[in-house]
């Protein structure tokens, strides 16, 4: 759904990416490709993701059906609004859902999962707007001449604080995710801690003026974040294992001196 997402994406906008410096070289901006190309290509992507979906559970169809919508209108964003990144978020964030269903737990009948689901798109939202206005200042002048519209124009002098106001609600809305699922100290401490720390090393070192600094966090940040999350998430589970297995062990033992 990605890759259709950004033909999809080159599709609306190969009259705008000629006169940006790092897009005019795109198949569609220099010609090397036809929209009919792309609409067919798009085509097959859509059938492939489709042929992915239909894998999972039958409510993952549900879920993810409506995605498509978002898929669309995140090019037109970029038009109307300074907030492009916003609609972007919350089209590359539907993944937090439609995790639920493919463990097959229903959000409808599940509160608390209901709103662990809620807490995590809307932390992966935050997460992309930070990332993705970190991204939008490679291009921030390009942008202005084209006419394209951006949260990085919007706010270039105050980006760090919005970036800094961006993270908080990552983390705490991540913190809320695993509060809502009754998340023990190793996710807290190692989750939402490290998503934090690597937030803030990446704020705090991003040189916006530069090109190479902003791609250079840009396709690092997301992964030194989303490994301290994703360790975080699996230190939880180990200890769970753990606590359930020696809570086990303990149960058997007494059994035993029971019946002796």
């Amino acid at each position: 759904m990605r890759s259709a997402g950004c033909t999809i994406n080159d599709l609306w906008d190969r009259n705008l990416d000629p006169h940006v410096r790092r897009t005019r070289l795109r198949p569609l901006a220099r010609a090397a490709l036809t929209p009919l190309n792309a609409l067919t290509f798009t085509g097959l992507q859509l059938l492939l993701g489709l042929g992915i979906l239909l894998q999972f559970p039958r409510q993952c169809l549900y879920y993810g059906v409506p995605s498509l919508l978002l898929v669309a209108l995140y090019p037109l964003a970029k038009r109307v609004t300074h907030y492009p990144q916003f609609v972007l978020g919350l089209t590359f964030s539907w993944g937090a859902i439609m995790g639920f269903p493919a463990l097959g737990v229903d959000l409808l009948a599940d509160a608390a999962a209901a709103r662990s689901a809620a807490a995590l798109y809307g932390s992966c939202v935050a997460w992309t707007v930070l990332y993705d206005m970190i991204y939008a200042h490679m291009d921030i002048r390009d942008d202005a001449k084209a006419g394209i519209k951006s949260i990085a124009l919007r706010h270039e002098k105050e980006t760090k604080a919005v970036l800094s106001g961006l993270a908080v609600v990552q983390v705490g809305l991540l913190a809320a995710a695993g509060w809502a699922v009754g998340a023990g100290p190793v996710f807290f401490v190692g989750s939402c801690g490290s998503a934090g720390a690597t937030l803030g090393v990446m704020i705090w070192r991003v040189r916006l003026g530069e090109v190479g600094s902003c791609w250079w966090w840009f396709r690092r940040g997301a992964w030194l974040t989303g490994g301290g999350i994703s360790a975080g998430l699996l230190g939880e589970y180990l200890y769970k294992i753990k606590v359930k297995t020696s809570r086990e062990a303990v149960r058997i033992e007494g059994e035993e001196k029971v019946l002796a």
